[in-house]
């Protein structure tokens, strides 16, 4: 028997609590991992309180992603021992999830850890620190140097930004946060951002083309702030939208992408192949500092994750939420 936090329906009302699970509760897979650590995004915390419609089945232990052990595989591609992630495939939505101390699942879905992460470091960069390497990965790609200018990362005190900074300043760029927590200035220098701004100079609607200012963008929040990155990105540059936590919607025009040729990413992180996951992983273990990963963690156990749930919706989490599960 293992402990599990297991989200239950009845008559349409979601409840959440932490249980005792056997391996026979877990769905099909051909790879069992004992699991070390998870961690909270914003989709867990929608998940979790009920907020948006992210489990699709019940009962279903929530959890985006999780870091462990291989205990036993049916998969030639793993054995038991072997250190792995996972990041996505629809765990904790319509298969089970990472809070919890085991999960069984395809191995097609899981990547080996590099040999310089522990499965807590994994952890601590989670889904969102690996999505924030997919977005620099695409800037990168798109052929965006330090020297073509500024890169604006919104959303910058969260787990998206507050990596996508770490890593942008590794790689030389001169990075500017976008936040509403100015008591956070610190922080967010510390991680390598030169520069700060209030995230209410772009929340309003604004038009759709303004002073270019960006070289590049990661954004982490959607609406009216992504389309007003869009309206400043200098000619030729580069937005890499990640998140929707200010707005699903993009009320914007074609202007920024015909006029300017601003060409709009967008990063999935759930679907995405391997050959798109491995080289942000390797950036993260090549780039991204240990010691401003540690200035970013809180870590918490399984039964504090739905109260941790409701601050991260009301914008009360700086940088990441790292779950023991064993603990």
């Amino acid at each position: 028997m293992f402990n599990a936090l297991i989200a239950r329906q009845s008559d349409d009302v979601q409840g959440v609590a932490l249980e005792s699970a056997s391996l026979e509760d877990l769905p099909q897979g051909n790879v069992v991992v004992k699991i070390d650590y998870s961690t909270l995004n914003y989709k867990d915390a929608l998940a979790l309180t009920g907020a948006a419609p992210i489990i699709r089945n019940y009962p279903m232990v929530p959890g985006i992603d999780f870091a462990g052990v291989v205990e036993s595989s049916d998969d030639d591609n793993w054995l038991p021992g072997d250190r792995v992630v996972l990041n996505g495939w629809g765990i904790g939505e319509g298969h089970s999830g990472g809070l919890a101390q085991y999960a069984r699942v395809s191995g097609d879905w899981l990547v080996a850890l590099p040999t310089d992460i522990s499965t807590r470091e994994a952890m601590c960069i989670g889904t969102a620190g690996y999505t924030a390497a997919l977005c620099v990965d695409a800037l990168v790609a798109h052929g965006l140097k330090p020297s073509d200018g500024e890169v604006l990362v919104t959303g910058a005190s969260g787990g998206v930004g507050s990596i996508a900074i770490a890593l942008l300043s590794a790689a030389g760029f001169r990075v500017i946060a976008s936040t509403g927590k100015t008591k956070e200035t610190d922080y967010l220098e510390a991680l390598g951002a030169t520069d700060l701004i209030d995230r209410s100079t772009l929340a309003e609607a604004g038009k759709p083309l303004q002073k270019e200012r960006w070289a590049g963008v990661v954004d982490a929040v959607g609406g009216n702030t992504l389309a007003n990155s869009c309206a400043q990105t200098r000619y030729g540059g580069a937005v890499a939208a990640c998140g929707l936590a200010e707005s699903p919607a993009l009320k914007t025009t074609v202007m920024p992408f015909i006029l300017r040729g601003v060409t709009l990413y967008g990063i999935d992180s759930v679907m995405a192949p391997a050959s798109v996951r491995l080289p942000a992983w390797q950036r993260l273990a090549r780039d991204l500092d240990k010691a401003k990963l540690a200035s970013m963690i809180h870590e918490i156990d399984l039964t504090e994750a739905l109260e941790k749930s409701r601050e991260i919706l009301d914008g009360k989490i700086r940088g990441r939420l790292l779950v023991n599960v064993n603990q």
